[in-house]
């Protein structure tokens, strides 16, 4: 740790080195953190693709441009870029339970929405089936990117299984409409009839060589990373070219270069890797870089005038995909995994489209297939209407079918430090707002160790400081592992508002249904059999804390303990509405609510007294 603590001539760290070295540390990176600011609303990328139509021929920037050979080149190694940053901050734990459902979407998913939508194409746009079918090759598969992005930006805390259900499925299922694309494009070029053969061959020679090529090249990161000493702000740069490097060899070799880089960021996100910290900011920057290189590409490359001529059809087909072609194939697919009604519609929404289903338009150019230009023009108003669509109503309607498991929040702006010579840990440092959960603990996570905190200007170790206070900046020893769960306890939330009615004890053997049953309480289907630490570990996985809470109306279980990263304990609140409902049926639905929660209380206030009595009369037996 010689990064912050000096030592003596005896060897012993030296206080006054330590501060000398805190203050250095404070004075060079306290303007990178600042408290949270409010999550993004609106589909920015929507904001970059306008902007590029504006610059383009057609608008008050009047440059030509109709290069689609560069653009899919910049596009592609964009897309490398962000799937390579998506699996660096997946983690391995998120595929339990969730794999083959996500498995189903993105392959027998994807080929229900190309038959789907490209049926509907057929009808439309009047083409043949075969090119019916390139249509909706083109536009079936979900945009990693596009998820990605909106999901961080938006701050969205998704419960756990459609989360990581849609974050997988979005990073796997474009090397099946690549596929399918591709071996459509063969077809209208050769006038093929039989290829049912050589569409499997292909498929499977995608997956093989992109499974294989991204864990060696990821596994070879790992090992480059940790192995050569280099110098500071050069590890990041090494990542992304190995990621562009990886997706490139892929591509050449006839594999599928979006899976391989994916697996090759998952590999080193889930490994010790030295600098870590610093690739994941950088990070930050190339996918935030890359989202907007490709964006203002794509709209330079269209041309609003030729766009107008395909706005009906496109429209046609946009609200077909979006209403039966996407939601036909979700239910199909997540039915048989026991999916509930409203996760299955929530999934269904969440069906993105962005750049990768332009640049799959541009196959046909590049080709010269008959029609090219429709596959174009279809593919940007499918994209233009998802995002302007979907993009825009996803967080509303997260909270409409209830897949939030919490406030929706931005991530606090965490800075991150490397400590040369170990893996195990790193620093960590957070400013401490008004409303951070962290004020409202006791304790801190056994594996969280206090460092300093800069108070006023003025840098204090622990014990001189005390208690963390709002204004603070507190800095942190954590294993990198379980860094993000820090994260929620440094979120600026809702201030954590006690409970209004009361609050009762429960231990986290307890099942979710005796505990419901108790108060009259509505269980959530898929927590019926669980107890409350299996609940939590349901909702939350990994990323479980104090605070963390499960609706169970009219009440809550809030998680008060943590043992062995598991609940241990947990309370049950009853809260009252904060403002009053403005319509009759809201206040009426209101009122039903205070009721159940005054019978829940009064169930549980006879079920202590009777407990007292029976306590009183064990004693006086006794005696």
């Amino acid at each position: 740790m010689s990064l912050l603590i000096g030592e003596s001539t005896n060897g012993e760290p030296d206080d006054r080195q330590h501060c000398a070295s805190a203050r250095r540390l404070v004075r060079a990176d306290r303007h990178r953190i600042e408290p949270p600011r409010v999550a993004l609303r609106r589909p920015l990328l929507l904001i970059f693709l306008v902007l590029g139509m504006l610059a383009g021929q057609d608008g008050i920037g009047g440059i030509v441009f109709d290069d689609f050979r560069a653009t899919y080149l910049i596009g592609s190694a964009a897309l490398a870029i962000i799937l390579f940053d998506g699996g660096l901050r997946t983690r391995l734990a998120s595929f339990r339970g969730v794999l083959a459902p996500a498995a189903m979407l993105a392959t027998f998913g994807v080929l229900i929405t190309t038959l789907a939508t490209g049926a509907a194409a057929t009808l439309i746009l009047g083409l043949s089936l075969v090119e019916g079918l390139l249509v909706g090759a083109i536009v079936s598969s979900t945009d990693a990117a596009a998820v990605f992005f909106l999901m961080r930006s938006k701050g969205m805390k998704l419960r756990r299984r459609v989360n990581n259900t849609i974050e997988i499925e979005s990073a796997t299922n474009d090397p099946v409409a690549v596929f399918l694309t591709i071996a459509l494009v063969e077809v209208l070029l050769v006038q093929q009839t039989d290829t049912s053969w050589a569409i499997g061959a292909l498929l499977l020679q995608q997956a093989v060589i992109g499974a294989a090529l991204g864990v060696l090249g990821g596994m070879t990161l790992v090992w480059a990373l940790n192995r050569f000493t280099l110098p500071h702000g050069l590890h990041p740069l090494l990542a992304v070219s190995a990621a562009i490097l990886i997706f490139s060899l892929t591509s050449v070799l006839g594999g599928s270069g979006f899976f391989a880089v994916y697996l090759a960021g998952l590999i080193v996100g889930n490994r010790p890797v030295r600098a870590f910290p610093t690739i994941l900011s950088f990070h930050d920057a190339a996918t935030w870089l890359s989202q907007i290189v490709m964006f203002l590409v794509l709209g330079l490359l269209a041309t609003p005038s030729t766009l107008v001529h395909y706005a009906l059809p496109a429209i046609l087909i946009s609200a077909f995909l979006i209403v039966i072609g996407r939601p036909l194939a979700v239910w199909l697919c997540l039915t048989p995994f026991g999916f509930g009604k409203r996760e299955k519609n929530f999934i269904s929404w969440v069906g993105l489209r962005g750049a990768v289903s332009i640049f799959l338009a541009a196959i046909p150019t590049l080709t010269a297939v008959p029609n090219a230009e429709i596959y174009f023009n279809i593919a940007f108003f499918v994209v233009l209407i998802s995002l302007l669509v979907q993009g825009w109503s996803v967080g509303w309607m997260a909270t409409r079918l209830g897949q939030q498991s919490g406030e929706a929040i931005a991530d606090p702006q965490r800075l991150e430090i490397d400590l040369p010579g170990q893996l195990e840990l790193e620093m960590v440092g957070y400013p401490i707002t008004e409303n951070s959960p962290v004020l409202a603990r006791a304790v801190y996570p056994s594996w969280m160790r206090v460092v300093m905190i800069v108070r006023d200007g003025e840098v204090l170790t622990p014990e001189a400081a005390g208690p963390l206070r709002a204004g603070d900046y507190g800095y942190f020893l954590a294993p990198p592992a379980r860094v993000p769960r820090l994260d929620r306890l440094f979120a600026s939330g809702d201030g954590g508002k006690p409970p209004a009615l009361g609050m009762f004890s429960f231990s986290g053997d307890a099942t979710v249904a005796d505990v419901a049953r108790l108060y009259g309480l509505h269980v959530p289907a898929d927590l019926k059999k669980l107890s409350i630490a299996e609940a939590f570990d349901e909702r939350f996985e990994d990323r479980v804390d104090v605070g963390d809470r499960i609706a169970i109306e009219p009440a809550f279980l809030m998680a008060t303990a943590i043992r062995n990263d598991e609940v241990a304990a947990v309370t049950v609140e009853f809260e009252e509405p904060d403002e009053k409902p403005a319509t009759p049926t809201g206040r009426m639905i209101a009122r039903l609510r205070a009721w159940r929660s005054r019978r829940a209380l009064a169930r549980s206030a006879a079920l202590a007294a009777d407990q007292d009595k029976s306590a009183m009369g064990a004693g006086a037996k006794d005696r």
